[in-house]
């Protein structure tokens, strides 16, 4: 994965990363490759994407922070739907990720 430039292909203790298929996922507009089935978080930090929402009252910027789904922090709107946690939503092919602005909104479902 070359458009991936922060993503670890050879750990110091666990090894080289296994292969798994790659799909298209759309992040604020970009299409981005990812590994399907790794957390949509691992995506984003791969490439370099730190950020996932904005707070409430101040617009502060947060992102991943426990990576284990009991913060909130790394919440995003995914496919319409606010308040998704990035950290254990596993990646599929198609996915539309945008940055989530203080509450999110739900967007009209698409068709299927």
């Amino acid at each position: 994965m070359s458009d991936a430039p922060f993503r670890i292909v050879a750990h110091p203790h666990l090894g080289p990363l296994p292969t798994a298929e790659t799909v298209p996922i759309t992040v604020d507009g970009e299409s981005l490759d990812a590994r399907a089935g790794e957390p949509v978080a691992a995506t984003l930090l791969a490439h370099g994407r730190r950020i996932c929402r904005t707070t409430i009252r101040t617009s502060e910027a947060r992102g991943v922070f426990c990576a284990i789904g009991l913060c909130g922090d790394c919440a995003m709107q995914i496919d319409g739907v606010p308040g998704v946690r990035t950290c254990i939503t596993p990646v599929r092919a198609g996915m539309r990720v945008e940055t989530q602005h203080g509450l999110g909104a739900w967007d009209a479902p698409t068709p299927r």
